[in-house]
């Protein structure tokens, strides 16, 4: 309370000589993050209250990272291994981040009476202009996996002016056809929601090996205490409509895209995947340094350092320029265009990742 008010007795005080409305706002939006470093917010929207995360103070003339998580997840789940990464800790002093929880998958949620109709993805896409709303934010990077990413391209497509970027991990865009609900049901009769929602996660090869990661995130999706609450999340993603985009057809994204895939996944080709792999999870370093690029491409951190991956390869491949130079060159090239320097392109262009 005491904190309330001191909050209270702020906005009351004039304005500084010179100050404009606009800027005492935003000084004000700025202040209130500070003070709620990594503390959770909600705001209702109208398919019920949403809850989101945010830290680090806003940037003039730059977008929030808003993420998206995957059914099954949390955002600190799903995001927390990447974010914590060291080479990325570049990236979250340039942003500040909003960290979005689907209705009742944030921590400490209670579990939704009976017959509660849960939000369908479009619905849930619709509720981010309340978070940004919220916070006076006008544009943002969004980073999506799996369901998060199916529901970032739809508020991308609904709202394509507050979407500068999208970073989009294992994402699937079409419904479910005829023979995926048969194949669907038919592993509801034998395989329990917990299982289900692995097998859309992480690939068999990876199920099977049954590494320490498969095992943590079997128990925290297993012993979850909100399981009612993802299998209802769990249920709108597998009613999920086809976004119905294609590369350069009149239903587009109009942004830059970063295409992520786990390599492990089944439709890597694509580059479009409904399971497979967490690369967010599993491979935070190249992620990282693709992301890196990919704001470079878009005009932002021009300067930025280099990632220990990055400086491993130009090590790698200084000491074999003393060897043959031609081919060093050749091989750098290729290194580049893996690492997503390809991304510097016109804007609504689209760069493809294998992690």
């Amino acid at each position: 309370m005491a904190e309330l008010q001191e909050v209270q007795i702020t906005e009351e005080k004039p304005l500084l000589p010179g100050q404009t409305p606009e800027a005492a706002k935003e000084a004000e939006l700025a202040a209130r993050i500070l003070l709620d470093q990594g503390q959770t917010h909600s705001v209702e929207t109208p398919y019920g209250s949403v809850t989101f995360t945010v830290y680090g103070t806003p940037k003039p003339k730059r977008p929030a990272i808003l993420t998206y998580h995957d059914v099954g997840l949390n955002y600190k789940s799903c995001f927390q291994p990447l974010f914590q990464f060291e080479d990325m800790q570049e990236i979250i002093q340039n942003f500040v981040r909003v960290h979005v929880d689907a209705p009742g998958m944030e921590e400490g949620a209670p579990v939704f009476p009976l017959g509660y109709q849960y939000p369908s993805l479009d619905q849930l896409a619709d509720m981010i202009p309340c978070v940004l709303q919220y916070l006076n934010f006008s544009t943002i990077i969004g980073v999506g996996v799996g369901a998060g990413a199916y529901i970032l391209a739809r508020y991308a497509l609904n709202h394509p002016d507050t979407v500068e970027g999208l970073v989009l991990i294992n994402i699937d865009p079409n419904a479910k056809g005829w023979m995926d609900w048969a194949a669907h049901k038919l592993t509801g009769l034998t395989s329990s929601i917990p299982e289900m929602i692995l097998g859309h996660l992480f690939s068999q090869e990876e199920l099977s090996g049954n590494s320490e990661l498969i095992q943590k995130y079997r128990n925290i999706i297993t012993h979850a205490p909100n399981l009612d609450n993802i299998e209802l999340y769990w249920n709108s993603y597998n009613n999920r409509r086809d976004l119905n985009f294609e590369r350069g057809g009149d239903i587009t994204l109009r942004c830059p895209v970063m295409l992520v895939v786990g390599d492990q996944a089944p439709h890597e080709d694509a580059v479009m995947a409904d399971s497979g792999g967490q690369p967010q999870l599993t491979q935070p370093g190249k992620l990282t340094e693709a992301f890196k690029y990919f704001l470079q491409g878009m005009g932002y951190m021009a300067s930025s350092c280099m990632t220990r991956l990055s400086r491993s390869r130009t090590a790698s491949l200084t000491s074999a320029a003393s060897v043959d130079g031609n081919r060093s060159r050749s091989r750098t090239l290729s290194q580049s265009s893996e690492s997503g320097t390809l991304s510097s392109g016109p804007p609504g262009h689209t760069m493809e990742v294998s992690c």
